[in-house]
């Protein structure tokens, strides 16, 4: 099996999969090995390999063999030995995927996101920083995306040049590369200095104790310091990236949704009219009811919806009006 670096600069695929079966097959692949996901495969002419490839990882085949529609590969080494590559269909399309038996036998967690629209917005803008290369796409979701480069944090809300929110995307090798190179320490000091930050997580919290090159102690131990160092900065695991990602669209869309809140709560209050309602306490004894307060502030000239729990700013409004 050789891997090659792919020399077409403009590909997002950047490397070249040749295996000895068929008289050599050449696909286009993300990564050297399907470690934590089943990678997609394109597949080229053989005369798409270069006369002279840039080799980035070579290893012996023990068997090569097409069983329907896979070919099975074992390689001829003690770690992640054994792999397939399926020929399969995806939205009506034909598509291949390399894939191991640990991305294989991945959970998956068979639920259907909703399609409700988070916190009820409506619209929703969300900033993609310029440096990722697979951004979410929010498909289903009433989100328009935008471009453009973040000082922290991969997606976020903005208003001119204040970031309100924000949320770091790590796949799990990216989570330990960082953790132990100490770019996640920095990163989680950049995002704590925002009103609302979070770091999602495409994998499992289990995960952290399969992994192979690193010790997972080392890890969990670190995940554990970080969080006790920065307690408003969530770490959340979202065990694969469509859960990951429609965490990050609700996670963003709870964060307008109390920015415009506390927006309303700088307003000036309305002076209250020079007669107040009279409010008659229930006869518990423990003060008026959220109808009885619901109605004051309407008359007094306050927003409050309709429906739902007060605001705590609606309550502390009548009892500064109500010292008795």
């Amino acid at each position: 099996m050789l891997i090659a670096r792919n020399p077409d600069p403009q590909s997002r695929l950047q490397y070249l999969l040749r295996i000895p079966i068929d008289q050599g097959l050449v696909f286009r692949t993300s990564d050297v090995w399907p470690r934590t996901k089943a990678l997609f495969c394109y597949p080229v002419p053989s005369e798409h390999w270069p006369e002279h490839p840039e080799i980035v990882e070579r290893a012996p085949i023990r068997s090569c063999t097409r069983r329907g529609a896979a070919i099975d590969l074992i390689l001829d080494r003690g770690r992640e030995n054994r792999s397939q590559i399926v020929f399969t269909t995806a939205r009506g399309r034909d598509a291949v995927f390399w894939q191991s038996p640990r991305t294989r036998k991945q959970a998956r967690p068979n639920v259907r996101t909703p399609t409700a629209r988070a916190a009820g917005l409506t619209d929703l803008t969300i900033v993609i920083d310029t440096h990722e290369r697979y951004p979410y796409r929010f498909t289903g979701q009433q989100v328009h995306t935008l471009s453009a480069a973040l000082p922290c944090g991969d997606y976020a809300l903005r208003a001119g040049d204040r970031l309100l929110a924000s949320v770091e995307r790590k796949s799990l090798p990216d989570l330990v590369s960082s953790l132990t190179n100490g770019k996640l320490r920095f990163a989680l000091a950049e995002l704590a200095a925002l009103p609302r930050a979070a770091v999602v997580i495409e994998d499992r919290y289990s995960a952290v104790f399969k992994l192979e090159r690193v010790r997972p102690a080392v890890v969990a131990d670190a995940l554990a310091e970080l969080q006790i160092r920065y307690p408003t900065v969530p770490i959340v695991f979202c065990e694969n990236r469509k859960l990951a990602e429609e965490w990050t669209y609700r996670y963003l869309a709870a964060a307008r949704h109390w920015c415009d809140i506390e927006d309303t709560d700088h307003r000036p209050t309305p002076s209250p009219p020079t007669q107040a309602p009279t409010v008659v306490s229930d006869t518990t004894g423990t003060g008026p009811s959220s109808a009885e307060v619901r109605a004051w502030a309407r008359a007094t000239g306050l927003d409050v919806p309709a429906r739902g729990r007060l605001h705590p700013r609606i309550w502390d409004a009548w009892h500064a009006a109500h010292p008795e």
